[in-house]
């Protein structure tokens, strides 16, 4: 359907008021409930976790060991040889169940995260097509499939960070406190202590405070992704005008300004990343010199020195990544709030609490009393009211912008009504369920955009799962039989993005053949034939009267000599009917729908296109 003044494209829905930003705590409560049904693979990898760390810690330890028996008196040369044997064992064995836990843990927990991620992703995408029109017709694309993206990632950050780099490093960092706390003085702990306290503290307050240069970094990166994606599907229009120059010019503003961004996030990443190795290499030198003022006062052995130097590499290997952890944490949990914040948008028009199938007994369609408004400023549709009778057609002509098309969208329900009421077989559409109603529905509209995808595909998409003959026998029906046939893959020829691999009228026929293809009891043809020439139009409308039979049929047309064998025909202007009656009553009148065939008998002007 092509859009018009009169369309939600040009009227964008009234801005909703912001809502109240969702604190992280907020954004992690959302996300538990997908994870509590992997929740035994949850404590499983904890378990793995947990012996993973204490390997980990014992290695250290061992290390002590290790050294200390090198300093066995001389003359002692069997346990010289035996016990450094044993320990060397056991140091490899601990390094191995390390790296073993760890697989382990990652291996068990893979499923949660990918089971999350992928549930997440499709509730999300099935939310996108509840909503309704007036949000597709707004959204960009680019940037949302960017948040979308984003968000899913996200999902696989938030839990890789939390559970393989935070309560590790938690769990290790209380481990080697208590270990330093009881056999060693309290001067090891509490410097570990300080420096943890003043390592976080910093990394916690610089990365907020860079957190808002990754937003406004986001934000523009989905505005540079959104630019190039909205050129590139208007391929043909910045031909046609020859503004290659112009979009490139265009994408570029968006590219400096990210590149400017990108800047200003490094060079406060850097100053980050300078001060956290200020505090590691203090703490380094603050413990080491107390390690080696207990060697040289004899409290302390040589061991003693390498196990705290080793636990505090081991300690500050994972806390050197704490800032990029807790950034990326942060962004995640706002990216995953987006998504989230996608997933609650309101879908504007739902079914009723246990809304019943729709019952069709002839599939009779009743308008009545239909108002309707894109915005509560400009009415279109105003206190319509008309039947379609089971198994008739009723033709809608009148100049654009009056409001034909708009009647297809109500009947289908991408809108809910102002007021009045929409009747098929006496039941109010709002009553019913929107999947047991389009599926009575088929409509070949103007402006066909198909799947990027083959030809048998897109004709199969009225009705999936049908066999290859019916297909083909819809085709035929559609008159694209033999243009299929005569091309070298056939049915499988792809048709490219949105279709433009076909001509305007190949496309339309292959609209027609999908919705023959479906064969629903009520059909909508807007501007059916509008992109045919003459020939092919004489033959798919006589296709179409055949199929129209017995079926309950609107009309919105173009070409007047289409409906003259209409049950009725609706003249509409400014979205009222001004007109209705047969095409020999409508032209004896000598009013409005008279004077438009007259000027498309004699050629002289174009009649005006649909609303």
């Amino acid at each position: 359907m092509r859009t018009s003044l009169s369309t939600p494209a040009a009227s964008p829905e009234p801005a909703a008021a912001p809502a109240m930003p969702r604190s992280d705590w907020a954004t992690i409560a959302k996300l538990l409930p997908y994870l509590w049904r992997y929740r035994w693979r949850v404590g499983l990898a904890l378990g793995f976790m947990l012996g993973a760390k204490l390997s980990n810690v014992g290695v250290p330890l061992l290390l002590k060991q290790l050294v200390d028996s090198l300093s066995l008196k001389p003359g002692d040369p069997q346990a010289l040889l035996v016990l450094p044997l044993g320990l060397l064992l056991a140091y490899g064995a601990l390094r191995l169940m390390t790296s073993l836990f760890t697989e382990l843990r990652e291996l068990i927990f893979a499923k949660a995260t990918e089971g999350t991620a992928r549930s997440i992703s499709l509730q999300v995408f099935r939310h996108l097509h509840d909503l309704s029109l007036r949000f597709h017709l707004e959204r960009q694309t680019g940037g949302m499939t960017r948040d979308i993206e984003r968000g899913t990632r996200a999902v696989h950050s938030l839990i890789s960070y939390s559970l393989y780099s935070i309560v590790p490093t938690l769990i290790e960092v209380t481990l080697v406190l208590g270990l330093l706390a009881v056999k060693y003085d309290i001067w090891f702990a509490g410097i570990t202590i300080a420096a943890l306290v003043l390592y976080v503290s910093f990394t916690v307050l610089v990365t907020e405070w860079r957190t808002k240069f990754r937003k406004q970094l986001n934000e523009l990166d989905s505005v540079a992704h959104s630019k190039a994606i909205d050129s590139l599907l208007n391929y043909e229009t910045v031909k046609y005008f020859n503004n290659e120059d112009f979009e490139s010019r265009r994408y570029d503003e968006s590219l400096e300004k990210l590149r400017r961004a990108q800047l200003k996030s490094q060079s406060t990443l850097s100053l980050l990343n300078t001060g956290q190795q200020l505090i590691i290499a203090t703490a380094l030198v603050a413990m080491l010199w107390r390690a080696t003022q207990g060697v040289v006062t004899g409290t302390m052995t040589l061991g003693d020195l390498v196990m705290v130097n080793a636990f505090m590499i081991q300690l500050y290997i994972p806390l050197n990544f704490l800032g990029v952890i807790y950034r990326e944490i942060k962004q995640s949990l706002t990216d995953l709030d987006k998504m989230f914040t996608l997933l609650e948008r309101d879908r504007e028009v739902a079914d009723a609490p246990g809304a019943p199938a729709l019952r069709i007994e002839g599939a009779g369609v009743r308008f009545e009393n239909v108002s309707f408004a894109y915005e509560a400023a400009r009415p279109i549709l105003k206190n319509l009211s008309f039947e379609i009778p089971a198994g008739k057609k009723v033709a809608v002509v009148g100049p654009s912008g009056s409001g034909k098309s708009t009647l297809a969208r109500l009947l289908y329900r991408f809108y809910d009504l102002d007021a009045g009421r929409i009747l098929i077989d006496g039941q109010d559409v709002r009553g019913v369920s929107q999947g047991s109603l389009r599926r009575a529905i088929g409509i070949v509209p103007q402006d066909t955009v198909l799947f990027n995808d083959t030809v048998a595909y897109n004709i199969a998409y009225g009705r999936p799962g049908a066999s290859r003959e019916e297909v083909e026998g819809a085709a035929r029906a559609a008159h694209i039989h033999d243009f299929i046939a005569a091309t070298p893959k056939g049915y499988e020829t792809m048709v490219g993005e949105r279709g433009l691999k076909l001509s305007g009228g190949e496309k339309q026929r292959v609209a027609i053949a999908r919705t023959l293809l479906k064969n629903p009891p009520i059909l909508i043809f807007d501007e059916a034939t509008s992109a045919l020439d003459s020939r092919n139009e004489r033959a798919i409308q006589a296709e179409l009267e055949a199929v129209g039979q017995n079926k309950t049929v609107l009309v919105i047309a173009h070409r007047l000599s289409t409906v003259v064998d209409a049950h009725e025909i609706l003249v509409m202007e400014q979205g009222a009917i001004i007109e209705r009656g047969h095409h020999e009553d409508l032209l004896a009148r000598g009013g409005r729908y008279a004077q438009m065939w007259r000027l498309q008998q004699s050629g002289g002007v174009a009649a005006e296109q649909p609303a």
